[in-house]
């Protein structure tokens, strides 16, 4: 403590002091060192010493410490867990490893394709450059070539005049007047589709005079006519109903002229007017008579000869069933063919013509020279003649029993009432009408009904006098329905009625019935009828009928079509290139222009007659006896020499007339999915199939999980407003093509009986070409006809739900036919193809094509169908008989004709030159 004080001080001895401390520091140190040493070198030594022999002195199995194996530290329950983790880390490490490695493999070969892809792409883009080019070349080269073969050609310029135009350049005189010099062509251009403007009567004077059921039913027609349009200043056509006049109603001629003078668009003299004139009483006078109706047409049942404009005035039938339409069902049979009386006539000579005309000076000084001679004299004479001597039953009475009808002068009047009058027509093989006894009358009201009665019933019209002007004469063939025979030949008239064979008396029959049916019948028929014979005068082509507007059904394409064998099975016959282009359609009828000027005489059996009535279809839009169809080409294949015609060259090839043509399948389905989509399947791969139509008949929608099949082609699925099999028939304007397949969703065909089958159809496209046949036949013991589905030698029909036909049918099915038809087909959910054979037979003449030697179709398996029904036949045998009522007589026509190629089964040598295409 003194040193210690000392040093803290700076006492005596400091320098001593400071060097032991310094030195005492270091000892201190060095054994602090020393000591730490000693603990953590030799102390771990020592119980590492102990530790091991502490283990050693123990059993070897209860070991603690000590040097261990890792399986066995493992053991140790609190280490486990570690192990296990690590031992999974470690396999997951090793495949995420892997996996990568595998990644960057792929990577690298993905890179490899990217860069091979570029250089595809670089080099499709090169190709699809140069395609480019060469399509332009192509078509630039097409382009000029049809400059150099056609001319150019561009829809004129529709030119309409003013309003207040100051008309055309006046005739010498009324009676002068043509369509040349009387009716403005600018106003109705080719391109105007000839719109009509139709006068409210009542907005006149004169419609106060008129019959209400000849106003009525006129207004309705005209109000539902396709060419009707409310826009006068547009108006191609201008009409206006004066007539038919009630009872007591008189009007002067010089009223009449006024009111039609002071009409909003007669501008002056009246042209592109047409004045109508409806008869329903036979004693109709002529209203017109000295009435000046300018440049206007008219259009009555009563013309005198200086009132009468050659090729621009209209002789009409009389209007008799002006609010019914005729009952089918009263209108008695076309055949037998003779009936019981060879010719029948009744009528009662009223005075001169001349007598009756005093007051008319007009007339009177228009009139040259004397009155021809009269031959009624002559008539009455020769028909008693020929009554008397009994050689055929016939019926002649020159006196009414009654009171006859009133009727105009030098005309035979009507004796009795119209129901007595069919009666004896019914019995009547032929009708005499004998024509006014003066000339100069040339037609009248009494004459058109005769002649419209007989048409009714079926009694072949015998007019005596040739002078007579028919109605529409200058279009309707009249030598095909009725026997115009001049009144000095009345001596032979019996000859000449006796000469005349059943089978062409039938087809005058039919072809009445038809011209009745189709021009006379209703009010509808008359007023179109008079629109059609303008119309075809201007040579204006007709409106397209409309077709049925498809409303599709949303659906979900995209299952594959099957691998059923039976599904691609095309049998034995090569069926030649499969059309790898995309569906096209038929070319529209491309003689809408022109059809009017080539044809207005060509001859019809019973089709629409020579002028159109009914508006054009976007096909064919009438048919011709001769059957000559669009599209028909003017090219002849040979069939045996030359070069071609061998066996490979046939398979090969389509067949027919025309390039290149497609057809639409059409199927009637309901509620059948399943055995629907097994059917589309096995279309899959047909080929020349433009699209299918699948007409869902059933008012429940399709399942929403429903998978439609992919079978190449486009699949229209079509709602229908109700459950009707005539729907199947509706030509709905998804079809495209001219061909329609009709068949069930149950009909099973193979591809090469399809593709033989639209081959033959080519060859006879007026036919209904197809597979399943059947026959009628006549019952004797019950005296009817019976529908017979058996086996035979012959055949009358073949069933739709298996068949080709012309889409213009389908037309005619649904707007031509007679409706009660349809209504059957409805009433029985039967009979559509029955009714679709009649209505082709009935048009052709001609029966249908069988092809192959089948006659069952339907699917293995599929659900039992309608026809399996016992009431089935029932109905059918009904349904012949009443289609028979309707048509008048039994259209289907036999044959024992099928068609087989020689080639269907036969395999021939590449160099045979020779065959024959059908047996």
């Amino acid at each position: 403590m003194t040193g210690y004080t000392m040093l803290r001080n700076g006492g005596a001895g400091n320098g001593g002091q400071t060097c032991m401390l310094r030195w005492s520091n270091r000892i201190r140190l060095t054994w602090l060192s020393f000591t730490l040493f000693i603990i953590l070198v030799f102390f771990p030594l020592i119980a590492h010493y102990y530790l091991t022999t502490l283990d050693e002195a123990d059993e070897a199995g209860k070991r603690i410490f000590g040097p261990r194996a890792g399986s066995e530290l493992c053991e140790v329950k609190h280490v486990l867990d570690l192990c296990r983790i690590r031992e999974s880390v470690s396999e997951e490490l090793l495949q995420l490893e892997a996996k990568r490695q595998e990644l960057n493999s792929e990577i690298a070969k993905l890179n490899l394709k990217i860069e091979a892809c570029k250089k595809s792409i670089e080099n499709a883009k090169q190709d699809l450059l140069q395609l480019k080019n060469v399509i332009s070349q192509t078509e630039h080269s097409y382009k000029e070539l049809m400059a150099q073969n056609q001319p150019k050609l561009s829809l004129p310029i529709r030119l309409l005049p003013e309003k207040d135009d100051a008309g055309l350049p006046p005739p010498k005189a009324q009676r002068s007047c043509r369509l040349h010099n009387c009716f403005d062509y600018s106003r109705c251009p080719l391109t105007s589709g000839f719109p009509v403007y139709v006068y409210d009567s009542d907005q006149f004077a004169f419609g106060s005079y008129l019959d209400p059921l000849v106003k009525q039913a006129f207004q309705a027609t005209a109000r539902a006519n396709v060419y009707v349009t409310d826009n006068a200043d547009i108006a191609c056509l201008y009409v206006i109903l004066v007539g038919e006049m009630q009872e007591p109603a008189v009007l002067r001629p010089s009223d009449l002229e006024k009111q039609l003078s002071s009409l909003p668009h007669w501008r002056a003299d009246g042209h592109n007017h047409v004045i109508l004139s409806l008869s329903r009483k036979w004693d109709t006078q002529n209203l017109l008579y000295n009435v000046s109706t300018g440049r206007a047409m008219v259009a009555q049942s009563t013309f005198y000869a200086a009132q009468y404009r050659p090729g621009f005035d209209l002789v009409v039938s009389p209007l008799v069933h002006a609010m019914s339409e005729p009952n089918f069902m009263e209108i008695p049979p076309q055949v037998p063919v003779k009936r019981k009386y060879l010719f029948t006539f009744q009528g009662e000579k009223i005075e001169s013509l001349r007598s009756s005309l005093q007051e008319a000076r007009s007339f009177e000084e228009e009139m040259e020279g004397d009155p021809p001679a009269d031959y009624d004299d002559r008539i009455i004479a020769t028909l008693k003649a020929v009554q008397d001597s009994k050689l055929d039953q016939v019926l002649v009475e020159f006196t009414c029993k009654n009171q006859p009808r009133p009727s105009l002068p030098t005309e035979w009047a009507l004796c009795g009432e119209r129901e007595d009058r069919l009666e004896l027509l019914k019995l009547s093989t032929f009708a005499l009408i004998i024509t006014p006894g003066d000339p100069r009358l040339l037609v009248s009201a009494g004459c058109a009904a005769r002649l419209f009665e007989a048409l009714e019933v079926g009694a072949v019209p015998v007019v005596l006098g040739e002078h007579v002007q028919l109605p529409y004469q200058d279009v309707l063939q009249w030598s095909e329905a009725a026997l115009v025979v001049p009144k000095p030949r009345v001596t032979e008239v019996h000859f000449l009625l006796r000469s005349l064979s059943d089978s062409d008396l039938l087809a005058m029959r039919r072809q009445g019935r038809f011209l009745w049916e189709t021009y006379f019948s209703t009010t509808d028929s008359i007023f179109s009828t008079v629109l059609a014979v303008i119309r075809t005068r201007i040579q204006i082509p007709a409106a397209p009928i409309r077709e049925e507007a498809a409303a599709e059904i949303p659906h979900r394409s995209g299952k594959a079509a099957g691998t059923d064998p039976n599904m691609a099975d095309t049998g034995d016959l090569d069926l030649g290139p499969v059309e790898t282009e995309p569906p096209y359609a038929s070319p529209k009828y491309l003689r809408n222009f022109t059809l009017t000027v080539t044809d207005l005489y060509r001859s019809w059996n019973s089709a629409p007659g020579p002028f159109h009535l009914f508006p054009h279809t976007p096909f064919d839009p009438v048919l011709p006896s001769e059957a000559k169809f669009l599209g028909s080409g003017t090219g002849f294949r040979p069939i045996g020499g030359g070069a071609g015609g061998s066996g490979k060259e046939f398979q090969a090839a389509l067949g027919g007339n025309v390039p290149r043509e497609q057809f639409t399948v059409v199927m009637l389905t309901y509620e059948r999915e399943e055995v629907l989509m097994n059917s589309l399947e096995r279309l899959n791969g047909l080929p020349y199939l433009n699209k299918v139509v699948v007409v869902w008949n059933s008012p429940k929608l399709p399942s929403e999980d429903l998978v439609w099949p992919d079978i190449g082609v486009p699949i229209m699925v079509v709602r229908t407003e109700k459950n009707s099999l005539n729907n199947r028939f509706l030509p709905w304007n998804e079809i495209e093509t001219e061909a329609i397949l009709s068949i069930d969703d149950d009909a099973h065909l193979r591809h090469d009986e399809i593709m033989f089958g639209f081959r033959v159809w080519r060859e006879a496209r007026d036919r209904i070409v197809g597979f399943p046949g059947r026959y009628h036949a006549w019952d004797i013991p019950h005296q009817s006809w019976l529908y017979n589905s058996n086996y035979s030698c012959e055949l009358s029909m073949v069933l739709t739900g298996a068949a080709f036909f012309h889409k213009y049918y389908a037309y005619l099915y649904s707007y031509v036919m007679p409706q009660a038809i349809r209504d059957m087909v409805d009433e029985y959910i039967n009979c559509e193809d029955i009714a679709m054979n009649f209505l082709v037979s009935h048009i052709t003449r001609k029966p249908p094509i069988k092809v192959t030697s089948r006659w069952t179709f339907r699917c293995p398996g599929c659900p039992q169908a309608l026809s399996h029904d016992d009431s089935h036949f029932h109905e059918r045998h009904k349904c012949i008989n009443f289609f028979v009522k309707v048509y008048g007589y039994m259209p289907l026509l036999y044959t024992q004709f099928r068609v087989d190629s020689v080639l269907f089964k036969t395999r021939l040598p590449h160099d045979k030159t020779k065959c024959f295409k059908f047996i």
